[in-house]
């Protein structure tokens, strides 16, 4: 009768138990899959579908009808947007901030930090559209702000997001301004700090604070609530931390 008992708790779990989709900024790709295997552990028969993008284009997707529950954006504007707009019903809440480091597949003279832009080797930039990714706003910042502005004329290759800046990184340009946590990514574990990559002093740029929110089509979702719990989470905050985010 136990059995009979536990069998039909986990029948009845498994019917209600379903798949939650989230739109996640390309920055947090790296650490995507360690949260959700985190998450699993206490909310097993719970399935996340991520869709990773830039920002801009996921909260567009978003505003056009897409079905996400949640939304991890790279910034607070984007998800701020939303909720102006009655689409999602959570304010947004900062899960993390990002940092930026400067990258090159190529060994460089990376003691230069940032004035290694002055150097005549270097033809070709990679940013994340401006427009579109929090990271290419803060790339842009950077330069500005450490009067580079001349250095820079014709040499900007804009990507789509900051993971596709990665791909031109490693392939097509001679540095990207990446966000940090790419480097935690296995197939650039073989690349070494001042030699490949350099973080970017965080006072030439405004802190990249990395919102959330819950899509109103999941009112009242308890499984989309928890997964958005666990995200604001110590344990969520520890991966993040391990990522190369700041967390406060």
């Amino acid at each position: 009768m136990k059995k009979l008992f536990l069998g039909l708790v986990l029948l009845y779990s498994s019917m209600f138990a379903g798949t939650i989709n989230i739109a996640v900024a390309a920055n947090v790709s790296y650490a995507i899959e360690e949260l959700i295997k985190e998450f699993n552990k206490t909310n097993p028969d719970t399935k996340i579908q991520v869709t990773l993008g830039s920002s801009g284009k996921l909260v567009a997707q978003i505003k056009n009808g897409a079905p996400f529950n949640i939304f991890m954006s790279a910034n607070m504007d984007f998800p701020q947007a939303l909720y102006d707009e009655s689409i999602a019903i959570t304010k947004p809440v900062i899960y993390a901030e990002g940092a930026l480091a400067m990258f090159s597949s190529k060994e460089l003279d990376f003691s230069k930090g940032i004035d290694l832009i002055k150097d005549s080797s270097i033809l070709k930039i990679a940013i994340a559209n401006p427009k579109t990714a929090p990271y290419g706003t803060a790339a842009i910042e950077v330069m500005k702000n450490a009067g580079l502005e001349e250095f820079i004329k014709d040499k900007l290759v804009y990507a789509e997001s900051i993971s596709q800046v990665v791909t031109y990184a490693t392939t097509a340009t001679d540095i990207g301004f990446i966000a940090k946590s790419s480097l935690y990514d296995d197939k650039l574990s073989k690349y070494k700090e001042n030699i490949n990559w350099v973080s970017l002093d965080t006072k030439l740029y405004k802190s990249i604070e990395q919102g959330i929110v819950i899509i109103n089509n999941a009112k009242d979702n308890s499984e989309v609530k928890a997964f958005y719990d666990f995200i604001l989470s110590a344990k969520a905050k520890e991966i993040f931390i391990n990522y190369g985010y700041i967390v406060k």
